[in-house]
């Protein structure tokens, strides 16, 4: 599975790209620091999945969510955050996104959420 990571934080795309390096069946093919070049790589790379952070300078993770559902619709789409899941999971589902991830869980929850995303692109 190829992977775009988008993020504005550069610590928090190294250690999503540590994480990812577990998985043989992960491949990381491209990086984006804000939201306008999140789009543009996702349009270049068409990836399997986006890891998008909600909240990026720029364009938002909801904002680009509903653009690359219209643009890459076969890509994943799996927003991650640190804002209060309970407030916003339902509005990056509602956005279009495929799943929401606390960014406090990547460490726990990254690989199952992203093995339960693409099992749903199976069905």
């Amino acid at each position: 599975m190829r992977i775009l990571i988008a993020d504005d934080n550069e610590m928090v795309r190294h250690g999503v790209k540590g994480l990812l390096s577990c998985d043989t069946g992960l491949e990381v093919c491209g990086e984006a620091a804000d939201g306008v070049e999140a789009l543009l790589r996702a349009r270049e790379l068409r990836p399997d999945l986006v890891l998008l952070d909600l909240s990026m300078p720029g364009l938002g993770g909801l904002e680009i969510t509903g653009r690359l559902r219209q643009e890459v619709p076969k890509t994943k789409i799996l927003i991650m955050s640190q804002h209060d899941p309970v407030q916003f999971a339902p509005c990056a589902l509602k956005a279009g996104a495929h799943a929401y991830l606390d960014k406090s869980r990547l460490g726990i929850d990254l690989l199952s959420t992203i093995e339960s995303v693409a099992g749903n692109s199976a069905a």
